[in-house]
Order: structure tokens, then C-alpha cells, then sequence
């Protein structure tokens, strides 16, 4: 696995929003553990070229390496913390996304 900066995007459709803020409210603390950082969300994506991804949710965030990513999404906490994301939406993708290694 690369020490390079690893991206997550996820699309999903909220369909009961009580459950998925039980899932939001506990995000962030799981996150910060893994060192991730989130960089944004939009409801409404622009799609300039292509199939557009199903209407929802679009997000966007960011770990230091696979490994913080891969470690975080398959700690316990997180898997037990996504059951209410499962409860409450539609996930229409979750992608790693690898930056480009140091040309140093």
C-alpha cells in the first residue's frame, strides 16, 4: 500500500434522515481516529460530461494513506456506526480514489 493520500467518494440517497443522523453525529470522531478529513458534500452535483451519478448525495474526504483508510473503514466501530448509514440511505457507490505518489 502507497503512504500517497487516498481520496473517498461516496454517492448515496438519503431515504430516512432520522437514521442517517445517527450515523452523521458518529462520523466524525471514527474520521478523526484514522486521521481522515472531510472536504465536502453536495445534494445537487453538476455533471459536465456522462452518465450523472444517481440524484443524492455526493461526498468527498480524505485519509493520509490506504492503510488509515482501509484501518477505518474496517474498524468495528465504523462497521457497527454504518449500519444506521445502511438503515437510512441507498449507497450507491463507496470509491477509493489514490493520489499520485511524490515525484521526490
Amino acid at each position: 500500500m502507497s503512504d500517497a493520500p487516498v481520496f473517498l467518494l461516496a454517492n448515496l440517497v438519503v431515504q430516512d434522515a432520522a437514521e442517517y443522523r445517527k450515523y452523521e453525529k458518529g462520523f466524525f470522531p471514527l474520521l478523526k481516529r484514522y486521521d481522515g478529513e472531510f472536504v465536502t458534500y453536495d445534494d445537487s452535483p453538476h455533471t459536465l460530461e456522462g452518465a450523472s451519478p444517481r440524484p443524492g448525495r455526493l461526498i468527498i474526504f480524505k485519509f493520509p494513506s490506504e492503510d488509515h483508510a482501509m484501518r477505518w473503514y474496517a474498524d468495528p466501530d465504523y462497521q457497527a456506526l454504518a449500519e444506521h448509514r445502511r438503515a437510512g440511505s441507498q449507497l450507491e457507490f463507496l470509491t477509493m480514489v489514490r493520489s499520485l505518489p511524490s515525484r521526490g
